[in-house]
């Protein structure tokens, strides 16, 4: 009999490794229960992975000792010839989760095209519940939740990224459409900057930081409001720290 691939949201930062409490909040008992009795994981990182199993045993003792689960790597620069044998354990009837840095797997993940494989090769694919930096977000963000769009990353070349802003821009305004992005932590500083410099003054800009962590922040204001910060040194204080980026134009 085939194998189940779960999808196992993960914490979206750093927990205390000593404090059951700390998961409580943010997956339900019977996902971390779920993801305590499998023995073979695929992960973007294996040593991240490793440490959300730790974790997990604290509330939930692991099936197998954590030395002994198997955690196969599947990250941006897995070539598509490897998935097949990713599923392999999964055809021959092993369960399997699917972990990932981003929360929830498969939503700005390399997951994605393993998941998609699966269903080609008729294995049942089960999302479990856990936080989405993605969803959080929006919630947070007073911006219009019935109309939205995420773009991952925008470019990296400053006159290439002002461009797709403002290109952006217009197409939130034109369909009151929201607009979602993330970026490497350590360039959420040249993102907020870029966003206040080519969005029109009155576009509401969004920067949630923390997401679901004790750490949270999440701020809504209008992007001239955002470059006086910037202008002033009043910028959040968001080095390192996974951000996302949501505006809206009027």
């Amino acid at each position: 009999m085939t194998g189940t691939l779960y999808l196992i949201p993960t914490p979206l930062g750093t927990l205390p490794a000593d404090d059951a409490r700390a998961m409580d909040a943010i997956l339900p008992p019977d996902v971390r229960a779920l993801a305590a009795g499998l023995d073979y994981f695929i992960a973007e990182n294996a040593k991240t992975a490793r440490a959300f199993l730790k974790l997990v045993g604290v509330s939930h003792p692991l099936h197998t000792s954590l030395q002994e689960i198997q955690i196969a790597e599947l990250n941006i620069h897995t070539e598509a010839a490897a998935l097949p044998a990713l599923l392999a354990p999964i055809l021959a009837g092993k369960n399997a989760g699917l972990v990932s840095e981003a929360g929830a797997p498969a939503v700005a993940d390399p997951g994605a095209s393993l998941v998609r494989l699966a269903h080609k090769k008729g294995i049942r694919v089960c999302p479990l519940v856990g936080p989405s930096a993605l969803l959080l977000g929006l919630m947070a963000s007073g911006l219009n939740g019935q109309s939205f769009a995420f773009h991952g990353y925008l470019p990296t070349d400053a006159a290439e990224r002002g461009k797709r802003i403002r290109m952006l821009e217009q197409r939130s305004r034109q369909e009151n459409q929201t607009q979602i992005f993330i970026e490497t932590p350590y360039r959420n500083a040249a993102l907020l900057e870029a966003l206040a410099t080519h969005c029109a003054g009155s576009t509401l800009v969004c920067v949630a930081t923390d997401l679901s962590l004790p750490t949270e922040s999440v701020h809504t204001a209008p992007a001239q409001s955002w470059q006086r910060d910037l202008t002033s040194a009043r910028a959040p204080n968001f080095h390192k720290r996974p951000t996302v980026f949501l505006f809206l134009a009027h």
